[in-house]
């Protein structure tokens, strides 16, 4: 009965010599699947879009020239301005109200004293100009940029293209104060000996002297990729971004899109849509033991009390943005129509976005910051070019969806990213929760002064922090 057995076991012995080896092949081999899978870095597709007026022309390749543009203005649209700036109706604020009750009618007289009889708009498109203007057609539609490069470069100084966004209610006007550091370092005492950009600053689709989208659905995404195209129509192969406001969500779907062409990305504001228990757990053992859930003192200042600087101040500043997500058109009418009311409705921003201290001067604080001529510049290019409504609509685009079924919910960012947390920003995202999207934090820093428009009111505090944060970049 042994000997009978004794093929058998032989026969299955063999079995077991070729079973084995190809189990553990097959285990192996979904074990370096899986981890390698782990580490693959998610992206947003791509994609394409037709945002022209009409149905996309299924002939002829898209004009891809790259057209020099001059902003233009003339008597009748002055004297149109001014018309309607005579015409004005004002309602008196109620006593003490300074800004509590938004933009104080009694000071926004003076305003608008001053930009009828005052402020010079010929003399700002000059201001305007000095800069080198562009437009290129993408998906249909004609997008405007400014392209400024260095005037000299040090032999062997490598210069690094750099695409800055704005957001609403700004403009690319907003970095007009920063790109002289940016691109002429040395002649502002910035020159530390290794950084100098080449800096693009294009209009937001909808905004300024970009066209209008023809269609629904343009958000963020659609941005990205456009703007992603124009580096490339302009011949970068990779280069840093920089934003704030819808700017920083722009920039950062960028980085989900194509981290292998963004070399670096600076926030100077940080969306953070996901929440959940671990946040509520963080919130929650913050303000009694900070150390243990990863924030700083700091953080501690800036976040607590939560519910007041969180969710009762954020309400405060954020009615607009309801009105915008819902019906932007109907609110834009009366916007678009009235030069006093556009004002009024986008200088309020510069004030309590900038200090929310400045809500209890009647002024609003505004000229302690800003030079009214540049606060109307900004205005005025809303103004001439009619984009309040089509820049109102982005919000509806992007806000109207559920966040948690957006393309770029699930997607972290893998890119090298710098954050300037600036003490007066409309909210303050701690390190610990930005590390939730942004997996590769570089610098993070709490800067010493300044709001949400940081470009236009503290350029050199900004310039100072993207050139550190470069550098580190580069030095890796």
């Amino acid at each position: 009965q042994t000997i009978l057995c004794l093929p058998r076991s032989f026969e299955y012995s063999q079995k077991n010599a070729v079973l084995v080896p190809v189990a553990v092949l097959g285990v192996g081999g979904m074990l370096v699947y899986w981890l390698r899978s782990r580490h693959k870095i998610k992206t947003i597709e791509m994609g394409d879009g037709w945002w022209g007026s009409g149905e996309r022309p299924l002939k002829g390749k898209e004009d891809e020239s790259i057209r020099p543009f001059k902003i233009e203005t003339s008597d009748k649209e002055i004297e149109d301005l001014h018309c309607r700036l005579e015409q004005a109706r004002y309602t008196p604020p109620l006593e003490g109200a300074a800004f509590h009750y938004g933009f104080n009618s009694s000071y926004l007289q003076k305003v608008v004293a001053y930009w009828r009889n005052q402020f010079d708009w010929r003399k700002q498109v000059e201001v305007l100009n000095k800069y080198p203007h562009f437009q290129t057609t993408i998906e249909g539609i004609d997008i405007h940029f400014i392209h400024v490069k260095p005037s000299y470069v040090p032999h062997g100084r490598a210069v690094q293209p750099l695409l800055m966004v704005h957001g609403w209610p700004g403009s690319f006007y907003e970095f007009y104060k920063i790109i002289p550091l940016l691109t002429e370092p040395a002649r502002h005492d910035l020159n530390e000996g290794d950084v100098v950009f080449e800096v693009i600053c294009p209009s937001i689709p909808g905004y300024g002297f970009s066209e209008a989208p023809h269609q629904k659905g343009f958000d963020t995404i659609a941005t990205a990729r456009i703007f992603h195209k124009l580096m490339n129509r302009l011949g970068f192969k990779e280069y840093y971004l920089q934003g704030g406001d819808w700017g920083s969500r722009i920039i950062t779907n960028m980085a989900q899109m194509l981290p292998q062409s963004v070399k670096g990305l600076h926030l100077n504001f940080v969306f953070v849509s996901r929440q959940g228990l671990r946040r509520m757990i963080s919130v929650m053992l913050g303000a009694y033991v900070p150390w243990l859930v990863g924030l700083t003192r700091e953080d501690v200042r800036r976040t607590y009390p939560f519910i007041q600087k969180n969710i009762y101040e954020l309400l405060r500043e954020s009615g607009y943005l309801h009105i915008q997500a819902t019906k932007p058109d109907t609110a834009g009418c009366g916007l678009n129509d009235s030069p006093v009311g556009l004002a009024a409705y986008i200088l309020e921003k510069f004030s309590t976005w900038t200090d929310k201290s400045f809500l209890h001067k009647d002024d609003g604080g505004l000229e302690s910051k800003y030079s009214l001529d540049e606060l109307l510049t900004n205005v005025m290019i809303y103004w001439v070019t009619s984009s309040i409504v089509s820049s109102m609509r982005f919000y509806k685009e992007n806000i109207s969806k559920d966040p948690g079924l957006t393309a770029d919910a699930r997607v972290g960012v893998d890119v090298p990213t710098g954050i300037a947390a600036f003490p007066q920003e409309l909210v303050h995202t701690p390190r610990a929760w930005a590390k939730e999207i942004f997996k590769n934090i570089i610098t993070y820093s709490y800067m010493p002064r300044g709001g949400h428009f940081a470009a236009f009111e503290e350029p050199k505090l900004l310039a100072q922090d993207i050139m550190r944060f470069v550098r580190k970049v580069e030095q890796m």
